[in-house]
């Protein structure tokens, strides 16, 4: 570590919460929920539905949801359905137990942490508004999703910094993915790969900033 940052940049999935929780929970609730949602809210999603090509869209946003694509009109109505489903308590976000301890001992010591995933903002404030340890969004500064560019491009993080008006050296990245720890570096942030299961630089929270 070059020296203590200014800011930390945090990735969501495998990082502060579990792979399993987005890809066996978030997604699958939404594909379940998305077409009688369209049925219900006719008027909340018809400017979602006139950016989707095709004489059905609701065909096209499911089989982009089978596809994982990153689309924004999918993105979109995947985040109104999550926030129903959060809403009514159906949907609690998870997050790993180390994540709201570090969360806390980062903001004691005044650094200010954000969060980077290719989930949108809303979902991303859903997530931890909701989460299984209590509303955590008090104990994070700022959001950023593909907007900012794609993860693993280093001009995204050039982005992310000039935002915070901060140079990319003054803040540290920690992600599961190595392209993105690659990408982050390549840009001049400090960056960490953490791997829960082993094999990454570290496991936990708990060694970040120790």
């Amino acid at each position: 570590m070059v020296g203590e940052p200014q800011a930390i940049l945090l990735d969501i999935e495998g990082t502060t919460s579990s792979i399993a929780f987005v890809a066996e929970v978030l997604f699958p609730y939404a594909r379940a929920h998305l077409r009688d949602f369209v049925a219900t809210h006719g008027e909340a999603v018809a400017p979602i539905l006139a950016e989707v090509p095709g004489d059905d869209p609701v065909a096209t946003l499911l089989e982009w949801s089978d596809e994982d694509r990153k689309t924004t009109p999918l993105k979109t109505l995947q985040g109104m359905i999550w926030a129903q489903g959060y809403a009514d308590g159906t949907l609690k976000g998870h997050v790993y137990p180390d994540t709201p301890k570090a969360l806390r001992r980062w903001r004691g010591a005044g650094i200010p942490v954000h969060i980077y995933s290719s989930g949108s903002v809303a979902a991303q404030k859903l997530l931890f508004r909701n989460s299984v340890a209590g509303d955590l969004t008090p104990l994070l500064s700022g959001y950023f999703d593909t907007t900012s560019g794609p993860k693993r491009e280093a001009d995204s993080y050039v982005r992310i910094a000039g935002a915070l008006g901060l140079p990319t050296a003054a803040m540290l990245f920690v992600s599961d993915v190595q392209a993105e720890v690659d990408a982050a570096r390549a840009a001049g942030m400090q960056a960490l790969l953490i791997a829960r299961e082993g094999g990454g630089e570290v496991r936990s929270f708990a060694e970040v900033l120790a």
